[in-house]
């Protein structure tokens, strides 16, 4: 595997946070979020290989579920994992962030004209 740029690592925790907040108390398979992470950072241009995010997936959810009030937990199933809204204080914030980010009225802007007047 190779060195992953901090502003790459800091994108795909990032995106593997979003993602359990989506996907709340059942909890998701590291395969399942390693897709979603994979599938967010594609384009038309480039895509990272799958196997290194999938590795970066794991070894993320493995080092941050490590004790009881850690930032994710084990979903009760090998291989399952979800925010440990229970014991994190963490998760409790990213929760009530989240929340607020789903409930702001998105407000509406009016388009701009720039064409120029030929009658003018």
């Amino acid at each position: 595997m190779y060195y992953q740029p901090f502003s790459v690592s800091m994108t795909y925790d990032r995106q593997i946070l979003d993602i359990l907040l989506q996907v709340g108390e059942r909890g998701l398979s590291v395969q399942a979020i390693a897709k979603h992470v994979y599938n967010q950072n594609c384009s038309l241009f480039g895509s990272p290989v799958y196997a290194d995010v999938y590795n970066y997936v794991q070894q993320y959810l493995l080092r941050n579920s490590k004790s009881a009030h850690s930032l994710i937990e084990n979903a009760g199933r090998r291989g399952r994992y979800r925010l440990n809204t229970q014991g994190s204080d963490d998760a409790r914030q990213l929760m009530l962030r989240f929340q607020e980010e789903k409930e702001l009225p998105e407000k509406e802007e009016k388009p701009v004209d720039f064409s120029l007047d030929l009658f003018a």
